[in-house]
């Protein structure tokens, strides 16, 4: 790797499009003052961001390390540092950091970071990924053995990550390696990826189906049958029809899309990361089916106070219209229209759902795994 004169070290953040480039692009404002202040000795930063693909194709975090080295020999770069949104394994374990002394590289998968405060977390970890990488080359230029220093690595703050020796693995590149174990670390991987699917696009995505809809409760609110049976319903039965609903557009967003990852292979890890992806899928589009049903609920709400009049009400279901009533016959309209949407999420093309419910590199991961599977 390139050493940069006059104690300035270069630094460059390879992200991948779209979400990792945005947060890359963020920290970069702050980051040389920072890297500065923190690493003392006169030492200055100069960052760059370069926004490129470089998970296509692949998940191997070996290969990956390989590309990153390859794309750093070809640039005036003293260390670094790779991002992503994608969910690394390795030998069945959930990478969070991949990390090679020797040549300056950094590898860091965003999801292991949690779904909460990332833009910080990333910042952190990419900080202390720096200031460990940058230290161990003025200390290679004392002569001392590089191996001892690889015992007390610098990214203390990925707890509850836990650093493990890789080159012993024959895994190449990287010489230390983080990974995120034990229930919470599942948990927070898998609200990582949740959080790199960005759930609140799902919205805007489904436009044909958000229109049914809005259409199924415009029509409903000013039907008397609806009226009346709102009124015979209890809280248990209003609870029971929204969660059905909710249930149905998830189920049938998922099927008709083909949005269930299966397993390519038949061994224990492939399976874990089946689960681990469907998961993740189930909890994005529920989110955004969640937020699609409280705005349909909102929109009710005010249609319901525009058009609702009280003496035609109260002549076809002889109650009195009150805010209980307002309230209970938005929230059956909700559940009915979320049916209705579900029917119009049908006109919606697969790739238009996938594209609201998966991030960029997720839609090419999963793009890859059917090609594999068809060929």
């Amino acid at each position: 790797m390139h050493t940069s004169p006059q104690d300035v070290t270069v630094v460059a953040l390879l992200a991948d499009p779209d979400a990792p480039t945005e947060i890359a692009q963020r920290m970069a404002r702050a980051l040389p003052t920072r890297l500065a202040d923190k690493s003392g000795q006169g030492r200055r930063f100069d960052v760059k961001v370069v926004s490129e693909p470089f998970t296509a194709g692949t998940e191997d975090p070996h290969t990956l390390m390989r590309r990153i080295k390859d794309r750093g020999s070809t640039e005036d770069w003293d260390i670094v540092v790779a991002l992503t949104d994608l969910p690394l394994h390795s030998q069945g374990r959930r990478l969070a950091v991949d990390l090679s002394h020797e040549h300056g590289l950094a590898l860091l998968s965003l999801p292991s970071l949690g779904g909460l405060r990332l833009q910080t977390r990333a910042r952190r970890a990419v900080e202390e990924a720096v200031l460990g990488l940058a230290g161990l080359q003025d200390s290679g230029a004392e002569g001392r053995p590089r191996r001892q220093r690889h015992l007390r690595p610098r990214p203390v703050r990925l707890t509850p990550t836990h650093p493990g020796q890789v080159g012993e693995e024959g895994e190449g590149t990287a010489d230390l390696r983080y990974v995120v174990g034990g229930p919470r670390g599942y948990l927070r991987v898998l609200a990582g990826m949740v959080r790199a699917n960005r759930p609140w696009r799902l919205v805007p995505g489904l436009s044909k189906a958000l229109a049914a809809a809005l259409a199924t409760g415009a029509v409903a609110t000013v039907n008397s049958t609806v009226w009346s049976l709102a009124e015979s319903l209890s809280a248990p039965r209003l609870v029971i029809a929204m969660v059905g609903s909710v249930t149905l557009m998830i189920g049938w967003l998922i099927v008709d899309a083909e949005l269930w990852h299966r397993s390519a292979g038949g061994s224990p890890e492939a399976r874990q990361r089946a689960r681990l992806y469907n998961t993740s899928t189930v909890l994005t589009v529920g989110i955004g089916v969640l937020v699609c049903y409280v705005g349909l609920l909102l929109i009710n709400v005010v249609w319901a106070l525009f058009i609702l009049n009280d003496q035609v009400f109260t002549s076809m279901t002889r109650e009195p219209l009150d805010v209980t009533d307002y309230w209970t016959l938005s929230w059956f309209v909700a559940s009915t229209a979320t049916v209705g949407g579900a029917l119009g999420s049908g006109l919606e093309s697969d790739e238009a759902i996938r594209a609201a419910a998966y991030s960029k590199r997720e839609q090419e991961r999963r793009q890859m795994a059917q090609d594999e599977r068809v060929t």
